[in-house]
């Protein structure tokens, strides 16, 4: 199947990593290598941050042009060329979907949409008019594709009907995650000569953008519970950067130069072979909607320690996977990283379990099924929808 993809928020090219570009380019990669001949529509970004209501009519504005072209373009080719079906990838208020409700209607084709969130409390403040518009692109979408419970419950009462909402849980390519651990030795031995650390120690590993806002917030907890550990005998690998970079390091920096270790931001393609290298995962995950860090550290074999918030007890199963605090508990973080470091038959037992919990039910086969499932249901209610 032709298929045209689209991501308002960040585009899966964008040269910004983060774990919603991640997840874009991993649903394109789970839908090729299921077969089908998968488009980037278009990299144009409706994101609006800051609430601001004229930036956001100009993207609206831009929108229209941007589907406008888009329609131009697909009409003038051979039906045998231009896309069956069109996914959206993560619209929401702040990142509205312009472009896939016109084009897949001026094509008379599917419209699907993956990780949508719509968030009621929005409706009477900034982001008012965005939030309307993503509600009817959801209303309009024959399929519907949810990666948490609590997205699912607040889609419900505006999909199309019940058949429209279906699940698609987060994922990962295994394949690179399974090469790093099978040679941990080599990456740990590796990074304690290029750092100078310490291998007979634990290595904890934190991977987030240093970011304002949640970011910023996990790293201050991250610190502030590391700081409660009176004598601590671990390294903490730090992987990121951004405009906060000197915050974060304000927060880490009482641990001391022996313990924090900033890496700085890392290619894509080195992070399997760091988080192999570290014994443990910590990250405080506030407001997360599930966390690709914490579902790429487990594929590697890595316990985690992290703050329940929203969609994480998606991805890591409290006392099989690693350990879930309750949200701001800074005491019960440091308890629970002090048991994992001290206890490495526990950390091997967890390690095991996140490695099986991601082959198994996180894994690009299994998201392929999925894809290929809430594509057949779509083209289905489309059809059927042509029949009423």
């Amino acid at each position: 199947m032709r298929i045209a993809f689209y991501a308002p928020m960040k585009a899966p090219t964008h040269p910004t990593p983060s774990g919603d570009r991640r997840m874009a380019q991993l649903i394109m990669a789970a839908l090729e290598g299921a077969g089908h001949d998968v488009q980037l529509a278009s990299t144009f970004r409706s994101y609006d941050g800051k609430g601001v209501a004229t930036r956001q009519a100009e993207l609206e504005t831009e929108g229209h042009a941007e589907a406008e072209k888009l329609i131009k373009a697909w009409k003038t080719l051979p039906a045998n060329e231009q896309p069956e079906l069109w996914i959206t990838y993560h619209l929401y208020h702040k990142a509205p979907d312009w472009l896939g409700p016109p084009v897949s209607a001026a094509l008379d084709i599917p419209y699907v949409v993956a990780e949508a969130s719509y968030a009621r409390k929005q409706a009477r403040g900034p982001y008012a008019r965005n939030l309307a518009v993503t509600a009817q692109a959801i209303a309009r979408a024959q399929v519907v594709l949810s990666i948490t419970p609590e997205d699912e419950e607040a889609l419900r009462p505006l999909v199309a009907g019940p058949d429209s909402l279906m699940r698609l849980p987060p994922f990962v390519d295994t394949a690179p995650y399974d090469d790093a651990y099978n040679a941990r030795t080599k990456h740990r031995s590796e990074l304690a000569a290029r750092y100078g650390l310490d291998p007979e120690k634990t290595w904890l590993i934190t991977v987030g953008m240093m970011r304002p806002g949640d970011k910023l917030a996990s790293y201050r907890l991250l610190g502030r519970a590391l700081w409660l550990i009176a004598d601590p005998d671990f390294h903490l690998l730090v992987i990121g950067d951004g405009d906060s970079r000197s915050l974060v390091h304000d927060a880490l920096d009482p641990l001391g130069e022996n313990v924090a270790v900033f890496l700085g931001a890392q290619d894509p393609t080195n992070l399997p072979g760091l988080y192999a290298a570290a014994d443990l995962f910590v990250w405080p995950a506030y407001n997360e909607a599930y966390g690709m860090a914490l579902l790429e550290a487990q594929a590697t074999g890595l316990p985690v320690v992290a703050g329940g918030f929203r969609g994480v007890p998606e991805v890591v199963a409290d006392s099989e996977t690693g350990t879930l605090i309750a949200p701001w508990n800074d005491i019960a973080f440091a308890e629970a990283v002090v048991k994992l470091t001290r206890d490495g038959q526990l950390r091997d037992t967890f390690s095991q379990n996140a490695r099986t919990k991601v082959a198994s039910q996180h894994n690009l086969a299994a998201a392929a099924s999925a894809l290929e499932a809430a594509l057949e249901r779509a083209v289905m209610l489309h059809q059927r929808q042509h029949n009423k």
